[in-house]
C-alpha cells in the first residue's frame, strides 16, 4: 500500500486578502514537520504571515521552513516537545519576539490503534498531553497576545476529525481527544466575545504519514488486508472515495483565520466527503 504525502505547490494554496495577513502578525502552527501541520505552515507563510512552526522532529521541520521560504514566505522553525510545559513556554516566548501572535493552529497529533481493554495507559497519557493539554496551554498563552493586538482580535484553529463526531473501534483515545478539542474550541469561543474566535476542522482521512502508518495496524486488528482498510474502513462511508491532500486542509485553516470567517465562532468545518452525515 503506497500512500505518499503530495508535494505542495503554490497554486494549490488558498491566498486571501486580509488586513491582518501581514508579516507583523505571527501564526503559530504545531505539528509543522509533516502532513497537515507542514501544509498549514507553508500556506500561512504564503499568505504573508510570520509563521512559527513547532515540532519535535527538527529534520522535517527544517524542510518545511525551507519550502515556505522558497515560496517567498517568512517562517521560523522551533523544535519543541509539546508534552513539556517549559518547551511550550519557550516556544511561545520565541514566537512573541517575531511580532504579534494573532493565529494558532493546533495540529500536532499521534495515533495508537487498540481496544479500550488493551490500551496502554502510558500511550493514553502521551496522547492526552500532546493532543488536548498542549492545545489548551498554547491557547492559554496565545490569547493574551491576541487581546493586546492592534484590533484585539485573533483566531485559534484546532485540528479535529470525523472522530470528533463519530467513534470508530480501536481508536478510543483519539476519539476522546478529538471530542475534547471541540469542547476546548467552544469554551474559547464563548469567552472570546466574538473577537478571539476559535474553530475546529473535521476531516476524514488525509494523505499524511499518520494515515499511512495506521493502515498495517488496522489491518491486523480487523483481520483484513491493507487494501481493504483503505477501501472499506477509511473510505467506506465517504461519498468521495479519495483521501484529501494536506494542503486542502491547510486552506480551511487559512479561511478560518481570515476576515471571511467572522461568523465562525466555536463552529466546526466538517469536510469529510459525506462520511458523517450521509448514509
Amino acid at each position: 500500500m503506497d500512500i505518499k504525502e503530495p508535494q505542495i505547490k503554490k497554486d494549490h494554496i488558498l491566498i486571501l486578502k486580509d488586513d491582518n495577513f501581514t508579516a507583523d502578525n505571527v501564526c503559530v502552527v504545531t505539528g509543522a514537520g509533516t502532513g497537515i501541520g507542514r501544509a498549514t505552515a507553508i500556506a500561512a507563510a504564503a499568505n504573508n504571515l510570520m509563521t512559527v512552526g513547532l515540532d519535535i522532529n527538527e529534520k522535517e521541520g527544517k524542510k518545511t521552513q525551507k519550502t515556505a521560504r522558497d515560496m517567498g514566505g517568512q517562517m521560523i522553525f522551533i523544535k519543541a516537545d509539546l508534552t513539556k510545559d517549559e518547551e511550550i513556554e519557550k516556544a511561545m516566548a520565541g514566537a512573541a519576539k517575531l511580532g504579534t501572535i494573532k493565529y494558532l493552529a493546533n495540529i500536532a497529533g499521534i495515533q495508537h490503534i487498540n481496544a479500550v481493554e488493551d490500551f496502554p495507559m502510558e500511550k493514553y497519557d502521551l496522547m492526552q498531553k500532546l493532543m488536548l493539554r498542549a492545545p489548551f496551554y498554547l491557547s492559554k498563552l496565545a490569547i493574551p497576545h491576541m487581546k493586546k493586538s492592534r484590533d484585539g482580535t485573533g483566531a485559534i484553529g484546532n485540528m479535529a476529525s470525523v472522530h470528533a463526531h463519530i467513534c470508530t473501534i480501536n481508536k478510543p483515545v483519539y476519539n476522546i481527544t478529538k471530542f475534547g478539542l471541540r469542547g476546548l474550541t467552544q469554551s474559547i469561543a464563548a469567552e472570546g466575545g466574538g473577537k478571539v474566535r476559535a474553530f475546529t476542522i473535521s476531516t476524514g482521512f488525509v494523505k499524511t504519514p499518520l494515515a499511512l502508518h495506521q493502515i498495517p495496524a488496522q489491518a491486523e486488528q480487523r483481520g483484513i488486508t491493507p487494501e481493504q482498510v483503505v477501501q472499506e474502513v477509511m473510505m467506506g462511508t465517504s461519498r468521495i472515495k479519495e483521501m484529501m491532500s494536506p494542503v486542502e486542509v491547510a486552506n480551511l485553516f487559512i479561511f478560518g483565520f481570515s476576515r471571511y470567517a467572522k461568523y465562525l465562532v466555536g463552529g466546526d468545518l466538517l469536510f469529510d466527503g459525506g462520511m458523517v452525515l450521509t448514509y
